[in-house]
């Protein structure tokens, strides 16, 4: 199994794995989180988050898995969007408890069921899902590899995997502001608003180091999956990922 330089960048030292510093990262920053997300992209995430969810409006999935679902954003403009069943998977505990709150609030709870589980190691047999859906959480994964084996093995087969994850901008002068704006004005913010500095310095370290766009979709393919094809978002700040398991 590969080794991609982003697995080895960790929000904290070099001390522990980079799963359990990622779960303490965001157990930390979940009561923020929300506002943050929407403040630093300037409202752009939600988005970025209804034209990944739209993909799936052909294929009518009846269930689908929302990796590293957080406090449930995409879990609940999926079930809304879509009218079907969410199952969302967390390693933070923290951000799964605020998630429950907000599909609470929203009448939901018949739709999304939120769980503690690693998209590494996903606790369901193979070929549940009519689809699977990851924003911002790839990036996250110690091993990438591994994880995306692991969404390929419970997709059922032509299903569609989703996948929203911040890029590096190609256009010179974006790429320079985007640079400065993660790396200085981003962290510096996060500690105004009485959140995690390195939680955001980590965000631009690991943008950094993710294969994107073209890099990425060749794991893709690598992985197994078929019909892989990206799409830039916003002046290139977000790429929208899209590939399917075979149809048997």
């Amino acid at each position: 199994m590969a080794g991609f330089a982003h697995d080895n960048v960790k929000p904290f030292s070099d001390k522990g794995s980079k799963k359990q510093q990622v779960g303490d990262m965001f157990d930390a920053i979940a009561g923020r989180y929300d506002f943050m997300n929407r403040f630093l992209s300037a409202g752009t995430d939600r988005g970025w988050r209804k034209k990944a969810i739209r993909r799936f409006e052909k294929d009518r999935p009846a269930l689908l898995l929302d990796v590293a679902t957080g406090t449930g954003d995409m879990a609940i403009m999926a079930a809304k969007q879509l009218n079907t069943k969410v199952i969302g998977i967390d390693i933070s505990k923290k951000m799964l408890e605020i998630g429950r709150e907000k599909i609470a609030k929203e009448n939901l709870s018949a739709l999304i069921e939120l769980k503690a589980g690693d998209g590494e190691t996903i606790n369901f047999p193979d070929n549940t899902f009519d689809g699977v859906m990851v924003a911002f959480g790839v990036r996250n994964f110690e091993h990438l590899e591994k994880g995306l084996q692991e969404i390929f093995r419970v997709l059922k087969p032509g299903a569609q995997l989703v996948i929203l994850e911040c890029t590096k901008p190609r256009i010179p002068g974006i790429r320079t502001l985007y640079n400065f704006y993660m790396g200085m004005i981003a962290p510096q913010l996060a500690r105004w608003f009485n959140q995690n500095k390195q939680a955001y310095q980590y965000l631009s370290a690991s943008v950094e180091a993710f294969p994107d766009r073209n890099e990425f979709t060749d794991i893709l393919d690598r992985t197994g999956f078929s019909e892989t094809g990206w799409k830039s978002l916003t002046l290139g700040v977000c790429c929208l990922y899209s590939a399917r398991k075979p149809a048997q």
